[in-house]
């Protein structure tokens, strides 16, 4: 079979150009087959109509709202306990004796002193003892008498001085005795007045007080002694044991009234511009899974405080506790409603982004990322309220699969689970 050669004796070139240059037309064809991206693989959700709650997520304690506390009021032993921790009394029930010897002691010696002041008292208001009054009167009459007498000798003096009998030395002399039996009359007088001076008043009436106060305080320590239920409750502490023995203020036990409690919560400083009178409130507690007390704010905090390491304002709500469930002194969560709307459109929050403070989210139209400003109201950690910008059960991308892949708009997508 004959083969083409060209001039130089070599096989022709013309062929194997055409094919070099088919294969190059074929290769350029192929590069956007193979450089095309494929659709961005995103998540999705949708917009859903329904209620969405504004919250304030923090922590409270209970205590009863109606609250006794026995403490001791001397050092001394626990003479006797009626009762235990858990039960039921009713008001004036004997609940716990101590041991009130020493107070009685006390008490009796309180009172000899108040009977020894009293005395003195008397004698201060009287002028002095019986026997003291009777010999200061006895005196002021010999007194009275002895100034009469030397008055009466006095004027018979001056008559016969007028008549020459009786010189005027004599009558000088008669004068000076009456002058010093008017001045004895007068210290007498004073005397009876004024037995006692004023620091010896004063002395008196403070030794009565003091007696008084002492006599008050051993009563007092006795009625404390002997401890009764103030009102119908149930005795949820008892710290102390019969025959142990307590200092004075050692706690001996705690009644309250557990059909209404109170919520002590506590608010971080951040968040107390959200509070406001009457807004519900929600205590749930760990120990009574799914159960709700419901109540509602009654005041707003008026000042911060230091709780541990946080700054917080103190609110307080009462909750209705007649199976008696909560209990006092328990740890609860407590949850604030700070604004609430329902049949709304709503949002999962991740889907919303920002853009100098605009908010706008990814909506997903026929296989395609559409970016489209929205309008939004009450938000809480999951949800945002869309006011605007979306329609009922609009298709919003949340992320991209791929991390490296950012959303954008117009972008191709496929939506996955």
């Amino acid at each position: 079979m004959a083969t083409n050669h060209n001039s130089n004796g070599r096989p022709g070139t013309h062929r194997s150009r055409k094919w070099i240059a088919l294969g190059a037309l074929v290769v350029l064809a192929l590069i956007p087959v193979f450089t095309r991206q494929g659709p961005l693989r995103v998540r999705t959700t949708q917009v859903e109509r329904g209620p969405i709650r504004s919250l304030i997520s923090t922590n409270g304690k209970i205590e009863p709202i109606r609250n006794f506390e026995a403490h001791s009021p001397v050092a001394t032993t626990v003479k006797h306990i009626y009762v235990k921790e858990g039960d039921r009394v009713q008001k004036g029930q004997l609940l716990l004796q101590l041991d009130d010897a020493d107070l009685r002691s006390q008490a009796a010696r309180a009172q000899a002193r108040i009977k020894a002041a009293q005395s003195d008292q008397a004698e201060v208001t009287t002028g002095g003892t019986r026997e003291e009054v009777l010999t200061l009167d006895s005196q002021l009459v010999n007194a009275r008498d002895t100034v009469a007498y030397d008055q009466r000798n006095l004027q018979a003096l001056r008559r016969l001085e007028q008549e020459g009998a009786a010189s005027p030395g004599e009558v000088k002399a008669e004068e000076d005795q009456v002058q010093r039996a008017q001045t004895d009359l007068a210290l007498l007088q004073q005397k009876k007045k004024d037995r006692y001076s004023q620091p010896e008043v004063a002395k008196v009436q403070a030794q009565g007080s003091e007696a008084r106060a002492a006599y008050d305080a051993a009563e007092d320590s006795l009625q404390k002694s002997t401890v009764r239920a103030p009102f119908d409750g149930v005795v949820y502490s008892l710290p102390v044991k019969q025959g142990a023995y307590v200092q004075t203020g050692d706690l001996l036990l705690q009644e309250g009234d557990l059909s209404k409690m109170l919520v002590r919560t506590f608010v971080d400083e951040p968040d107390i511009g959200r509070l406001a009178s009457a807004q519900k409130i929600e205590v749930t507690w760990d120990a009574v899974p799914g159960r709700i007390w419901d109540g509602v704010v009654t005041a707003v905090p008026s000042e911060i405080k230091l709780h541990g390491a946080r700054n917080v304002g103190e609110i307080t709500c009462t909750l209705d506790n007649h199976d008696r469930r909560l209990l006092p002194n328990v740890n609860v969560s407590v949850t604030i409603i700070t604004a609430e709307h329902n049949d709304v459109l709503t949002l999962r929050r991740e889907a919303v982004h920002m853009d100098d403070a605009r908010p706008y989210v990814y909506e997903v139209e026929d296989g395609h990322l559409k970016r489209q400003d929205v309008d939004v109201s009450l938000q809480n950690l999951t949800r945002v309220e869309i006011t605007s910008g979306l329609p009922d059960h609009a298709v919003v991308a949340l992320s991209s699969v791929d991390p490296t892949k950012a959303l954008s708009n117009g972008a191709r997508v496929k939506v996955v689970q």
